[in-house]
């Protein structure tokens, strides 16, 4: 394969997201990764010619994962509203408790207020942490992890140690023509 015809970077991270959490909803395509890892199966090549097939709409998995550019999108307001990849980039082990305390607490009232604005969250239990629940066969595993002692067959009871969240609703700003939504934040040079 020439140069030219290879992935960038940033497709080969959007690439690698988009397969992660399809591993984590599809269990025959996690599967197939699984073999092709593994060195078990071959990885199949098509001619440059030959039209690539889309696979058919599974409906019971969730929809598709959002492109790349959307999750670099997010994390750019996370980063505009909050400050949220200054925050991560910094070495903090040097600084006082009190220090990080504070610079946390900015943070999160930006990136809380920047994801209040652009996505609707949601708990996925309605029930209050630390209640009793039950399980029934068939329940969705994508909704609820099981921890501790996990042995048999369900119905399980448990202590609900987190409700989870779900994102309902994402509604991101329309992105204008030319941008680099790979820019989470332009440098800033300040004149005079």
């Amino acid at each position: 394969m020439n140069d030219e015809r290879r992935t960038s970077f940033f497709g080969r991270l959007g690439l690698a997201w988009r397969c992660f959490l399809r591993v984590l909803t599809d269990a025959r395509f996690a599967e197939t990764v699984s073999e092709l890892s593994a060195g078990s199966v071959e990885p199949r090549r098509l001619a440059p010619s030959a039209p690539v097939a889309s696979p058919p709409p599974v409906t019971s998995s969730p929809p598709a994962a959002p492109a790349a550019t959307a999750a670099l999108q997010l994390l750019s307001l996370l980063q505009r509203e909050g400050r949220l990849v200054d925050f991560l980039q910094q070495d903090i082990t040097s600084f006082p408790d009190a220090d990080v305390g504070a610079a946390a607490r900015v943070v999160h009232e930006g990136c809380r207020r920047a994801l209040r604005t652009h996505a609707r969250i949601e708990p996925v239990r309605a029930e209050n942490e630390g209640t009793l629940v039950r399980l029934e066969a068939g329940f969705d595993a994508d909704r609820v992890k099981l921890v501790g002692d996990v042995h048999g067959q369900p119905p399980y009871a448990g202590i609900l140690r987190h409700r989870g969240w779900r994102a309902e609703t994402l509604e991101l700003p329309q992105i204008m023509g030319g941008h680099d939504a790979r820019v989470l934040a332009p440098a800033e040079v300040e004149l005079g």
